[in-house]
C-alpha cells in the first residue's frame, strides 16, 4: 500500500482556500482516492463536492459522541470523501477546538489508516491557534501550501502563515496565487514567494465560472469541465503532485514585508 499524501492548504479567511482544495480534489479523484477534511469552522469546505453543507463532527459529537463513520464520512463528486470539523457557535468556545477534536474521530474510527492516494486539509490561517496548527504539528499534512492574492492583507496573512510554518518546522511547498485581478499581481506574488524562499507553484485566474458553479453548489472541474478555468485547477493538481522543492521559509518582519509590498503600489 503506497503512503497517503497529505497536503494542508493555509490562506487568510476568505481568500478563496475551499474553492481551491474542493477543485483540486475534484481533479485529482479522477486517478486517486481522495479525502477532503474541512478544518474551517465556516464548514463549507465540501459543500461544492457533496452539493450541500454536510453535518460536521463537532455538531454530531455534541449529540452523539459515539458517532461512526457514517455519520461523519460523506461521499461528494467522482467519490471524494467528504468531512467536516465545524466550530463553536458564534462568540462561545476556541474555533479551533473541532480540528481536534475531528482528527480524534478519524484517528479512532482507523480512517488514517485506510488505502487513500490523497488527503487534503483546508486550514485557516490562524497557526497561532492550537486547533489549526494540528494538520502541521501532529504531522497529518506531510507538505503545506499557501493560498494568496497580491491584496496587502493577503500577502500578510501569508507571511504570518509562514512564520507558524517555520516555528513547527513545516514543509512549505509553494505559493498559490488566486488572482484578484490587482495590477503587478503574478509578479508581486512571485516576489513574495522569492523573499521567504519559495516559489509559485501555481496561478488560478479570476474567472466568473467560479461564482456560476458555486450558486449551483459544484466545482468548476465539475460544472464546466471543459473551460481554462478547470483547466488551471487541474495544472495546479499537476505541479502540486510533481513538486519536490519544500522549503522550511524564512518569513520577512514588518519592515521588510512593508517594504516589499509598497514597492509595488
Amino acid at each position: 500500500m503506497k503512503k497517503t499524501r497529505g497536503i494542508a492548504i493555509y490562506g487568510k479567511g476568505g481568500i478563496g482556500k475551499s474553492t481551491v482544495v474542493s477543485n483540486l480534489a475534484a481533479a485529482y479523484s479522477q486517478d486517486e482516492k481522495v479525502m477532503v477534511i474541512g478544518c474551517d469552522p465556516k464548514a463549507d469546505t465540501t459543500r461544492t463536492l457533496v452539493g450541500r453543507r454536510i453535518p460536521t463532527i463537532l455538531d454530531t459529537m455534541r449529540t452523539n459522541k459515539n458517532a461512526a463513520r457514517g455519520d461523519v464520512l460523506f461521499t461528494g463528486f467522482s467519490n471524494v470523501i467528504c468531512v467536516e470539523s465545524g466550530g463553536p457557535e458564534p462568540g462561545v468556545g476556541c474555533a479551533g477546538r473541532g480540528v481536534i477534536v475531528a482528527m480524534s474521530l478519524l484517528e479512532k474510527l482507523g480512517i488514517f489508516e485506510e488505502d487513500l492516494g490523497i488527503i487534503i486539509y483546508d486550514v485557516l490561517g490562524d497557526v497561532v491557534c492550537g486547533g489549526f496548527a494540528v494538520p502541521l504539528r501532529e504531522k497529518y499534512a506531510d507538505e503545506v501550501y499557501i493560498v494568496t492574492s497580491g491584496e496587502y492583507m493577503a500577502l500578510y496573512a501569508a507571511n504570518n502563515i509562514s512564520k507558524g510554518i517555520k516555528k513547527l518546522k513545516g514543509q512549505l511547498g509553494g505559493i498559490i496565487c488566486n488572482c484578484r485581478g490587482i495590477e503587478h499581481e503574478e509578479d508581486m506574488v512571485k516576489e513574495f514567494a522569492e523573499r521567504i524562499g519559495s516559489h509559485v507553484v501555481g496561478v488560478i485566474p479570476r474567472s466568473e465560472l467560479v461564482q456560476k458553479s458555486e450558486i449551483n453548489a459544484q466545482t468548476v472541474v465539475e460544472k464546466f469541465p471543459e473551460s481554462e478555468q478547470s483547466q488551471a485547477y487541474r495544472q495546479l493538481a499537476v505541479s502540486i503532485l510533481r513538486n519536490r522543492k519544500f522549503v522550511v521559509p524564512e518569513p520577512m518582519d514588518v519592515e521588510e514585508f512593508e517594504e516589499f509590498f509598497h514597492q509595488f503600489n
